[in-house]
């Protein structure tokens, strides 16, 4: 429909009834600005930015919908919709739409005092001319939480709940005779009976359990588990059923297992675990090596169904905060009999490797087994013997070479060692993405208050376990999900229903996004092409980027892009491991998806038939979410120990670099012990000063002061909230 130069111009009335005349014919379709242009013949500039002008307008009118900056589609959504209600402490409440479609403004006085996480069905207001977009609640369908955690405040004819983080519109009401004892200033969790409606805005609700003093260590902890709906106890009837269970390593079950007991095997944890879940097992066949990856088998103890197997289903992930750990099996089973201890018989499931010298998997099965470790390292044991073991010189080893009660077995981590990095080598040569992540930890003294705070970062002893533990789980997952094509057939028979640990491509307007911030520093990404052109030139991305000022900027950008991994039964495989086939089977004690892929496993080598998929695809969601409301505890733990190591620290000055960039001011990470506090948009001084969102920084109208990701910069601790758990910082002018 263009014309030609010189011809007659078209009419906005007429492009706007060829764009309505596009979308309307293929309403299922995404276009592009350029597919826009090409199929409507629009080839002069002024008739493209014309159509620009009426997309636009389009979108204001909710006739299209932007899924990016360049890419639309006819909007087929009706005026009531259904979805998640996002409650801000800001009162900038929003509407997640179902599909995952963009958020969705509610006012307050729209939100029929909806709280966070609950789902509602709300109406699309109309538009305001230069409004954003707004939504009302109409029907609240089902709440989130029906609990809550916070401070009792008891007054003399009433009391109620101060709650954290501000989730509530109004604090929750709990009649006198209510409390359970519970006094005022003291931390309690409170069930909500009655929920606001027309008639009352109160939240009325009964004190279920008085966790204690504000500012106890333990009080705190259990508040923040509590906050997310964890649980903190382990139910008796539970723990009871546990303590019966009995090892049961009978030369019966032995007969019916491969037997690893005088082979070398050993376990590397953490110094202060308890439940060592996996083992290591290696010996010479010939001129190949023989590695065993060993699994605690605890679906050999929990029995499907059993009343500490709901349980475990339930939780789906033990919980690790800073100063302890809130296990999924009761601790007669995590800690004792399922923990693979030293120098004692235990049952394990296992994957049996035949390798080469360059880490060449030549064989493997998959078997119930029996094992008895010969030692129990640490990682800073087995890092130690790395290092002095490649300080000798080759021939030069110990004179005395017999073994003692005491020996470190350091023949056998060198060789393990060995394999694991020629896998190492290759997985990343394969296209895995290369994100050494750091972790925050403390060291914390007999009354819970942290000491010192460090970064605990990935070293040879860590990559050493990671490697055999990544190639089990890929191993396991390809021998079910990896179907040959049969000799009668040219198709593939279907593959048997299984959990898989999936991991999707990263968002390609993200990526994008990247390649625009990175792009002025003189870097070039690949944001087009296979999976493994993308991540090679990721990790070459992070490579050159390393120790330069911009590192932390880029870093942060990157890990943005990725999607999250998550538990399913439709596998897509792990971009980011470069695998095609992956799944959890390692950690069963921690873990229930490896004890429902452990029974699996069974099931099919048994000769049963493919299981439920809808079954396992609902407790691969859950254990998803789980592991999500886990990771969230955990990072609240991590900011309450953050806050109460600081507080000692007030008016002193640090060193660090910008972790975050947000309208409302900028994060700030401490270099020397790694806590982050915030700078208020407020305290940034002498300036007003501009968020630009697309490049991760703030800039001063007046005397453009910028400030960017990753930058250094020097603060002062100015504030130490433990009861809100922040930590705010100034500038220190330079």
């Amino acid at each position: 429909m263009g014309k030609k130069k010189g011809g007659r111009r078209l009419s906005k009335r007429a492009v706007a009834d060829a764009l309505q005349g596009l979308f309307t014919a293929r309403p299922n379709e995404t276009f592009s600005l350029k597919q826009i242009f090409r199929t409507l013949k629009l080839d002069t500039h002024p008739a493209k930015m014309l159509a620009i002008d009426v997309i636009d307008e389009m979108c204001w009118d909710d006739y299209l919908s932007k899924v990016s900056d360049n890419e639309y589609r006819l909007n087929q959504k009706g005026q009531v919709q259904e979805g998640t209600f996002l409650r801000k402490a800001n009162g900038k409440n929003t509407f997640l739409p179902d599909d995952g479609g963009t958020p969705i403004f509610v006012s307050e006085r729209n939100s029929m005092f909806a709280l966070n996480g609950d789902r509602v069905r709300v109406a699309l207001m109309a538009r305001r001319q230069n409004h954003i977009k707004e939504a009302m609640v109409t029907e609240i369908l089902s709440h989130k939480v029906d609990q809550a955690v916070g401070k009792l405040k008891v007054e003399r004819d009433f009391a109620f709940l101060i709650t954290e983080g501000n989730i509530f519109v109004h604090d929750i009401l709990i009649p006198k005779k209510k409390l359970k004892g519970g006094k005022d200033g003291e931390k309690a969790v409170v069930r909500i009976t009655q929920w606001p409606s027309k008639e009352s805005k109160n939240i009325v609700g009964e004190v279920i359990d008085v966790l204690g003093k504000e500012g106890d260590n333990t009080v705190e902890m259990h508040a923040i588990l509590a906050q997310y709906g964890l649980p903190y106890k382990y139910p008796k009837n539970v723990e009871d059923a546990a303590k019966k269970i009995e090892p049961g390593i009978t030369p019966e079950e032995i007969s019916r297992r491969e037997d690893f007991r005088d082979v070398f095997t050993c376990t590397i944890d953490p110094k202060d675990a308890k439940d060592f879940d996996d083992a290591l097992s290696i010996r010479p066949i010939g001129k190949l090596y023989e590695v065993g990856v060993h699994i605690a088998d605890v679906s050999h103890y929990v029995k499907e169904g059993s009343i500490i197997d709901k349980e475990a289903q339930k939780r789906a992930t033990s919980v690790y905060l800073v100063d302890r750990t809130i296990p999924m099996l009761p601790e007669h089973l995590c800690n004792f009999i399922c923990s693979l201890r030293p120098n004692e018989e235990k049952l394990c499931y296992s994957v049996i490797f035949t390798m080469d010298a360059e880490a060449n998997v030549k064989d493997f099965h998959i078997a119930h087994t029996v094992i008895r470790s010969d030692r129990r390292f640490a990682y800073e044991e087995v890092q130690e013997i790395l290092e002095r073991e490649r300080r000798e010189e080759r021939g030069k080893r110990r004179e005395n070479t017999k073994r003692k009660e005491d020996t470190d077995y350091a023949e056998e981590l060198l060789l393990l060692d060995k394999l694991a990095k020629q896998l190492r080598e290759r997985r990343f040569k394969n296209g895995a993405v290369k994100f050494d992540r750091e972790e925050l930890h403390f060291d914390i003294d007999a009354d819970g208050h942290p000491t010192r705070a460090y970064f605990k970062k990935s070293n040879d002893a860590t990559q050493l376990i990671e490697e055999f533990m990544l190639l089990a789980n890929r191993t396991v997952a390809e021998s079910i999900g990896k179907v040959k094509k049969t000799a009668n057939s040219k198709s593939s028979k279907s593959a048997k229903t299984f959990v898989y640990r999936v991991h999707d491509q990263p968002d390609p307007q993200k990526l994008e996004n990247l390649r625009q911030v990175v792009a002025p520093f003189g870097y070039k990404l690949k944001t087009a092409g296979t999976k493994g052109a993308i991540s090679r030139s990721l990790n070459a991305l992070m490579d050159e980027a390393t120790g330069q000022r911009e590192q932390k900027l880029i870093e942060t950008v990157a890990l943005r892009a990725m999607m999250k991994a998550k538990y399913s039964t439709h596998n897509i495989g792990h971009y980011g491991l470069a695998f095609d086939y992956y799944t959890h089977f390692t950690s069963p004690i921690r873990r229930y998806p490896d004890t429902m892929v452990h029974r699996l496993l069974t099931r099919y080598q048994e000769g049963g038939r493919s299981a439920n998929q809808k079954y396992f695809e609902e407790q691969c969601e859950h254990s998803s979410e789980m592991e999500q409301t886990a990771q969230n505890a955990e990072r609240d733990s991590i900011k309450y120990k953050m806050v109460e190591f600081m507080a000692d620290k007030l008016g002193e000055e640090f060193d660090g670099h910008i972790s975050g960039i947000q309208s409302y001011g900028i994060y700030v990470e401490i270099d020397e012990n790694h806590c982050e506090g915030m700078v208020p948009m407020r305290d940034l001084r002498g300036d007003y000063y501009e968020f630009d969102e697309a490049h991760y920084c703030l800039i001063g109208r007046r005397n453009h002061t910028k400030y960017q990701l990753g930058d250094p910069i020097r603060i002062k601790v100015a504030r130490a909230n433990l009861e809100k758990r922040q930590l705010d910082f100034t500038v220190v002018d330079s």
